[in-house]
Formats: structure tokens, sequence, C-alpha cells
């Protein structure tokens, strides 16, 4: 009788320590109260072991009680650790949970880079006007960049100060003068002759009309490339459009219509221009072209916007064009420049330094 108080007792004390555990820590730590080697139920373990004076079917009735003892207390353990788990994957679970119903993060939508964005609106519009878009090589041939457009070899735009020369060829050339220029025919394949990073669109005027005959009506974007050190209006590298159109019968006020035109879609219906009297080689007569400008809050004034003028027979001989069948107009603008009209930018550095407090503008 005094063993099976015992046992009862052990078992009391047991479930009572397993019940009183709040956490998985503390019921490990009274599981090992409960089951380890200095507890009560382990001391009975060994006291069985001990009783010689009982019988053999007594022991073996106190052996299958203690037996009992160790499995509703391992039953009892195994039952708080249920509840303990539930209990901490609850707190976690709502601590953790995500709130279905909130609006979702919507990541920040880029943009266009003003160039980019003024450069395809400048394209939509000769589109518009029914203009074909080509393109041509940057790093050119100085025939197709100079001698085609009716640049001595003497022009000043063959300097180095302002032509970036990639080959300069200063022997004389199999295809006529001296180089850089005074070639009298373009460069057959595989001839050497001077390059350069070409310092305007323009070169694809004499490549188109090279390939085809008139009519010609085409726009050339692209980069172009200066000897020029970067201030508030000058860049090195800058992109400019280059207008050609060429048929029987054109004039000077076809000219004038195309760019108003051009100019209204750009910059507002209300837009005026003027055309004064000017020089290019390639072009004559040749025009400067400004457009009456009214920025935010501020005053009116003249823009210079870009150059044009009526195609040089000297052109069209160089292409293999009869300057008495065909007439044509040219004109090139720069594309930051109209960017900085169409933004009211001040500065052209702007638009090469990738801040993205600037960019995030647009």
């Amino acid at each position: 009788m005094g063993t099976a108080i015992d046992l009862d007792a052990v078992r009391a004390q047991g479930v009572a320590a397993l019940e009183a555990a709040q956490s998985l820590d503390e019921l490990n730590q009274a599981k090992a109260e409960v089951f380890g080697k200095k507890s009560a139920l382990s001391g009975l373990q060994r006291e069985l072991g001990a009783l010689d004076g009982l019988e053999q079917d007594a022991r073996r009735e106190l052996g299958q009680r203690v037996n009992a003892l160790r499995e509703a207390l391992a039953a009892a353990e195994s039952e708080r650790r249920r509840i303990l788990t539930e209990e901490r994957d609850r707190v976690v679970l709502a601590a953790e949970r995500i709130d279905v119903t909130l609006p979702a993060r919507v990541p920040t939508r880029g943009s266009l880079h003003p160039v980019v964005e003024t450069m395809e609106a400048m394209v939509d519009a000769l589109i518009g006007l029914g203009y074909e878009v080509v393109g041509g090589p940057e790093v050119e041939s100085d025939w197709f960049n100079f001698d085609a457009l009716n640049m001595p070899p003497n022009h000043p735009a063959r300097s180095l100060w302002d032509t970036i020369y990639v080959h300069d060829l200063l022997a004389p050339s199999s295809a006529g003068g001296l180089g850089p220029g005074g070639g009298t025919r373009p460069p057959a394949d595989g001839e050497q002759t001077a390059t350069l990073l070409r310092t305007h669109t323009s070169p694809v005027q004499a490549r188109t009309m090279l390939q085809r005959p008139a009519p010609v009506f085409v726009a050339v974007p692209g980069r172009t490339f200066r000897s020029d050190t970067p201030d508030a209006t000058h860049l090195p590298v800058f992109h400019q459009i280059e207008g050609l159109a060429v048929a029987e019968g054109l004039s000077f006020a076809d000219l004038r219509g195309t760019l108003a035109a051009f100019c209204r879609a750009l910059l507002g219906p209300d837009t005026t221009i003027r055309l004064r009297p000017s020089y290019f080689p390639f072009t004559e007569p040749s025009a400067e072209v400004d457009a009456w400008y009214v920025p935010p809050g501020g005053e009116g004034r003249w823009i210079e916007l870009l150059g044009c003028g009526m195609v040089n027979p000297n052109v069209f001989r160089a292409v293999g064009y009869d300057p008495e069948q065909v007439r044509g107009f040219a004109f090139g603008i720069g594309v930051e420049r109209m960017a900085m009209l169409r933004h009211g930018i001040g500065d052209l550095r702007l638009f090469i330094e990738n801040d993205l407090r600037f960019l995030s503008a647009f």
C-alpha cells in the first residue's frame, strides 16, 4: 500500500509539473525533471530493482504499475506539447499575417529620357508629313561627311577643332584630292580613306540619294559628334534630325510650309516662325529658322531652332542627280535644343548626368 501511495503521488506531481509549463522551453525543463535520472520516477524504478522480499507475482504487478505510470506521464507530456505548439503557431501566424486587403505595392514606372521622347515626337511629326525614317553609320567617310555636301578641303568644319577623326589620311587619296577631304567620288569598298565620327546626320542624305532615284522624302535621326567641351549649350555627343525632300518642282515655299507644320507639331499650334538668310555649303539659298517662344511665366522671344535651305546643285551632281530635273530642300535640327524648349530646361548637361531627380520629372 505504501508503494501505491508513492506511485499516485509521483503521478500527481509529474502531471502538475507538466501542465504548469507555459511554453515549450518550460515544458522541456519540466520533462527533464519528471523523466530525468534524478526524478521520482527514476527513483521508483531503482527501488523496484532493490525489492528482494516481494514475491515474483507482486514484483511483476508493481513493475506493470510503474510502466503504466511512465506511459501516463508521457501521454500528459505529449498532450501538453501539442497544446503549447498550437498556441505558439497561432501567435506566430497572427504576428506574420499578411493583410491581403491592402493595396499592392506598385513599382515605380520608368519613363523615356527627355531627349528620346523629343526625338520620337519629332520623328512622328515628320512621318505625319510623309517622310520615311532612314539611318546611316556613325563612323563615316570624309567623302560622305564633307565632299558630297559641297565642303571644300579647306573648309573650317574639317578642322580637328570641330571634327573627331578616326583615321586621318594625310597622303593623296585614290578617291582624288588630298585627305582628309578632296575626294571627287564615293570611296570604293575596301578603299583607304579618312574616316571620322560624323559631325552631322547630313551624310545620310548622300547615301540615300546614291541608293535610290527621286522622289526622296527622308528623315534621319541619330547621334553626332563634335570636339566640344560640355557646357550649358554644347555637348561633344548630341542628337540631330535631318530632313531631305527631293522631287520635281519643289520650292522654298514648300520648305517654309514644311517647317511651319513641323514646329507647330512640336511647340504648339500657335507657334510662329521666321526665316533669316544664312550660309551652308550644302544648301543655296540657306536660312536659319527662329520660333517665337514664350517660356512659362516669362516674356516671349525669338529662339534659333534650325538651319535649312534648298539643296545645292553641287550636292545633286555629287550623287548623280540632274539639278535641271529635280529640286530639293534640306533642314537639320538639334534634338536637345528642341527638348530644352519643350520642357523648359536651361542646361544641356542635365541630359547626360543621369540624375534620377531630374529624369523622374519626365
